[in-house]
């Protein structure tokens, strides 16, 4: 089972892209699909769900396109998952105690709970702005 969903990962990717374009330009959703290899439809479904969630702006017209809301650094990753996705879980039964009636006395559940708060916590501080710097630090020298 992937923890991330194959649409994240896309999302990533396309959030990653404009990181790239941040306060230069408008990237197209088509130039942002091709370049990062998913479907135009696709990039179109992501890109309304990352402007819904007030990560990205739009811009309609023949010169219109897609930006970030915000400097890469501010955008966290937990935020763009959350977007996509919704929350990741590690298990049903954090998800309360309507879900699992036997939570407050299960020491799995206890345990779980912890792991959850350390991938919630590393998501969050994890940026967009460090995606990019890894991305382009990977990238080969000319």
């Amino acid at each position: 089972m992937d923890v991330l969903r194959r649409s994240t990962d896309y999302a990533l990717r396309a959030m990653v892209n404009l990181a790239k374009h941040y306060k230069e330009e408008l990237v197209s959703a088509r130039e942002v699909a091709h370049e990062e290899d998913i479907s135009y439809p696709v990039a179109c479904k992501l890109l309304q769900k990352l402007h819904k969630a007030k990560l990205v702006e739009s811009c309609m017209g023949s010169n219109g396109g897609f930006q970030l809301s915000r400097k890469p650094s501010k955008i966290s990753l937990m935020e763009i998952i959350k977007a996509i996705q919704g929350p990741i879980r590690l298990n049903r039964c954090l998800l309360g105690l309507d879900v699992c009636s036997r939570q407050p006395n299960c020491a799995a559940s206890k345990k779980l709970a912890e792991l959850q708060e350390c991938i919630d916590s590393h998501l969050r501080r994890i940026t967009l702005g460090d995606l990019f710097r890894d991305k382009t630090r990977d990238l080969p020298k000319n």
